[in-house]
């Protein structure tokens, strides 16, 4: 039986857009053994020959799809539909072509998940789906803090905002969402910004992930949790980018804020705005540093609320933004500057999470996940497989 399900070759080369012609010059087949080149794809694609190693991983290049589409069992079911309510003023096709790698290679793998929970007899995630758009973005927000056990006052007792994403991140893993941290395509050199990219949900009833831009401030990643999943409550599968225009984006936007900074602690605040933006922009990092949030989403909690008018909020939003390149490209020059780096392994089971190392772990050891594929399914190299998982053990 082939390695590869030639019906998968075929799916991923139509879907490409591309003739056994010129899918054999990209992968670089020549005429061998009486055939002609595009006639050893054929062969390929009917499970009369099977590619090697090196021929896959020029075919996956090819067909711009991740290595571990081409283990599925069959051929991905018709798109059930990606809603791409990112709003690009100037769509750059190099990161566009990004962007579009990174969510194929997500849905494999989730893809994956999703098989062998299947095979696990787990059964659907009531949430998922459950609310509708014309519900109160209020009511949705106490719904996904009851399905959390959320806590605000938990929450921003936390040291810093890494850590209260943390206990967030882990509230939300506990009913069986996968959350993890990606914000490029296996290499640094292909780092999207946040205005390409900033999350991405799978509302998916057995396996639900959501992806956060690891590329965004920390500060930012528990607001872009909780807007995806707002999506998944409603059944959306979709991604987002920094400007959230679309109505489903406001709608998810206005229930992540609620969560995190409600009307009612709004309310409370004496807040002037009646002075030079400087001073606002000083009283807003004040107020987020307090509450562990990001100085844009509580500038934009203040604006809708009518507490600050709309250029300065314009403005605000600007500034922060501004800020935070320069911060975060002094931050560059200075690891630069230091020798080694965060081990590889901390690092990796952060964007992971522990809900997808768990799972991993438990299939390997099973036997019903080999190190390979378990490799796909975490973006390692299969070596990487065993001392990952141990110290998720």
């Amino acid at each position: 039986m082939p390695r590869v399900n030639p019906d998968v070759l075929r799916w991923a080369r139509e879907t490409a857009g591309l003739t056994e012609a010129e899918a054999a010059r990209r992968i670089g087949l020549n005429a061998a053994r009486g055939l002609t080149p595009e006639q050893r794809i054929e062969a390929l694609e009917v499970g009369e020959a099977e590619p090697t190693d090196a021929q896959l991983r020029k075919i996956a290049e090819a067909y711009r799809r991740p290595l571990l589409t081409f283990y599925l069992e069959k051929p991905p079911a018709a798109d059930q539909g990606v809603e791409d309510f990112r709003t690009l003023p100037d769509r750059r096709p190099a990161a566009e072509g990004l962007v579009a790698a990174l969510l194929r290679d997500i849905r494999a793998r989730q893809a994956t998940v999703r098989e062998l929970m299947e095979d696990d007899e787990a059964g659907p995630i009531a949430f998922v789906g459950s609310a509708k758009l014309a519900d109160p973005p209020p009511r949705v927000a106490a719904q996904i803090v009851k399905t959390l056990n959320f806590h605000l006052g938990v929450y921003r007792q936390r040291n810093d905002a890494a850590a209260a994403f943390d206990y967030l991140r882990g509230l939300a893993e506990a009913t069986g969402v996968f959350v993890l941290l990606i914000g490029d395509v296996g290499h640094h050199t292909t780092a999207l910004d946040t205005e390409e990219f900033r999350g991405f949900a799978i509302a998916d009833r057995i396996a639900p992930f959501v992806v956060i831009n690891n590329n965004d401030a920390r500060a930012a990643w528990s607001f872009t949790l909780l807007h995806e999943l707002a999506h998944i409550f409603l059944g959306i599968t979709a991604v987002s980018g920094a400007r959230m225009e679309a109505k489903v984006e406001q709608f998810c936007n206005e229930v992540a804020s609620q969560i995190l900074l409600p009307d009612a602690d709004l309310a409370a605040l004496r807040f002037e705005w009646h002075v030079p933006i400087e001073v606002v922009a000083n009283e807003v990092g004040r107020l987020a540093r307090a509450m562990n949030l990001s100085r844009t989403m509580v500038a934009l909690r203040l604006h809708q609320a009518g507490m600050i008018a709309a250029d300065q909020w314009n403005g605000l939003r600007q500034m922060f933004r501004n800020q935070w390149l320069q911060n975060r490209e002094r931050e560059r020059v200075a690891r630069q500057d230091q020798e080694g780096g965060p081990n590889y392994y901390v690092v990796r089971r952060q964007r992971l999470g522990r809900a997808l190392l768990d799972f991993v772990y438990r299939m390997v050891s099973a036997g019903t996940l080999t190190p390979v594929k378990a490799g796909k399914v975490l973006g390692v190299k299969p070596r990487s497989v065993e001392p990952l998982l141990r110290r998720a053990a």
